[in-house]
């Protein structure tokens, strides 16, 4: 039975997250109904993360097993044929390699996070981006988010209903920069815990709002106490914007949605 690596992006906008749900429109539900629609299978796909209400993919990572060996464009494009026109697509398929995993052979996920940061409203990235009028200080942004790399007990930016067995988490990657209008949050690590991305930008924001200090981040981390945690940011600012693989194999899942 081969299976097939498909690199998926989407917007979450319209669903309720990504991980299927009974009645309800989720990212995995439509894929896995284009599958059927295609091939007359009905399986369940695995995927890299777990992405909430909302929250958008500029590189989701899934695989699925067929009872048929087709070619990987055939699938790419059939699957994507019975999507529309639904914002999903398949971009890349492919076989996946012996004992791949979409979620378990994962050894980074990335995440990223824009803000528009002007006083007029957005209209063309309605629903894709959260706008702050306040002007807001990238540089002390970026200077306060080094505190979050590394490995730490993030219990503060973690949602009171993550499942994950441990609050901690190694981040490897936490960046703040200013592109014109737009504010953006770049952070990567093995996996992440429930709503930490946006929990942690929402603390952020209130750096860049001058609300908060540097300090004041480095004293809610070290806090490892939810209710010390800033404004959680919304979820339509918020995307998975890529996967990588290493040759080894994750030993156990993660709580890695967000």
């Amino acid at each position: 039975m081969p299976r097939y690596r498909l690199d998926i992006e989407y917007d979450g906008g319209p669903y309720k997250g990504f991980q299927a749900q009974a009645d309800l429109p989720t990212v995995q539900g439509s894929i896995e109904r284009a599958v059927k629609a295609f091939c007359g299978e009905t399986l369940r796909l695995q995927a890299a993360g777990r992405t909430d209400t909302g929250v958008h993919a500029l590189h989701q990572v899934i695989h699925v097993d067929l009872e048929k060996d087709w070619k990987p464009e055939v699938v790419r494009d059939a699957v994507n044929a019975h999507l529309a026109p639904e914002p999903i697509a398949i971009v890349v398929a492919r076989l996946a390699p012996e004992g791949f995993h979409a979620r378990f052979s994962a050894t980074e996920r990335r995440y990223l996070y824009r803000i528009v940061n002007r006083t007029a409203p957005p209209s063309l990235d309605k629903g894709r981006v959260w706008h702050l009028k306040k002007p807001l200080d990238d540089a002390a942004m970026a200077a306060a988010a080094e505190a979050l790399v590394g490995h730490h007990d993030f219990t503060t930016f973690r949602d009171m209903d993550c499942q994950a067995k441990s609050p901690f988490k190694t981040l490897d990657l936490a960046k703040v920069r200013r592109v014109g209008e737009e504010v953006q949050l770049a952070f990567a690590a093995r996996s992440f815990l429930h709503r930490q991305v946006r929990s942690m930008t929402g603390s952020l924001a209130e750096v860049g709002a001058g609300r908060w200090t540097a300090d004041d981040l480095k004293a809610a981390l070290d806090a490892c106490d939810r209710r010390a945690c800033g404004p959680v940011a919304p979820a339509e600012g918020l995307y998975l914007a890529g996967v990588e693989y290493g040759s080894g194999m994750a030993l156990e899942a993660e709580d890695d949605g967000e």
